[in-house]
């Protein structure tokens, strides 16, 4: 039989959001050495890589990608642009939209991205399936609680969207 600090240690380890947040956490860690080579924080690290992936996109799609809202994600574009990665500009089509492009600096950092990837698969420990496997189903975690969320945040008197 157990002590109660081994059976609350147990408890909160079964738990899924404990294992999600301290697995994030590790994340972070993991990838602190990787992006200090390119200079990089991992919230500035995840909005290059949105625009590696799709260059010209607005604030408010990039933020939608990085589930960020605009408070949080103008501070890091900021200072993405100070270190002459990205560029913001108004939309010509829209006034009120901002869109953000990579610079040449931008573009060229890509190259260096590999290495932040490989970096982190191998410190995984698990091969590309397994990964791609988990991610899925977090991702569909992530995805059901966020439409929990909304569905509680929408008006008694409107039917929520499905």
């Amino acid at each position: 039989m157990g002590t109660k600090h081994e059976e609350a240690k147990s408890r909160l380890g079964s738990m899924l959001c404990f294992t999600v947040y301290s697995t994030a956490h590790a994340f972070t860690r993991a990838y602190k050495p990787l992006l200090d080579a390119l200079g990089l924080t991992y919230p500035q690290y995840l909005a290059m890589f949105a625009l590696w992936e799709n260059d010209n996109l607005s604030v408010k799609k990039l933020g939608e990608l990085l589930h960020l809202d605009s408070g949080t994600l103008t501070p890091l574009l900021k200072r993405l642009e100070a270190m002459g990665l990205v560029r913001r500009a108004r939309d010509p089509a829209d006034e009120r939209s901002v869109r953000i492009s990579l610079t040449r600096a931008g573009i060229e950092m890509r190259c260096k991205e590999r290495a932040v990837h490989e970096g982190l698969m191998g410190a995984c420990g698990h091969t590309s399936a397994e990964l791609q496997a988990l991610t899925a189903q977090l991702s569909q975690v992530r995805d059901n609680l966020i439409a929990t969320a909304e569905r509680r945040a929408a008006p008694a008197d409107e039917p929520a969207e499905t």
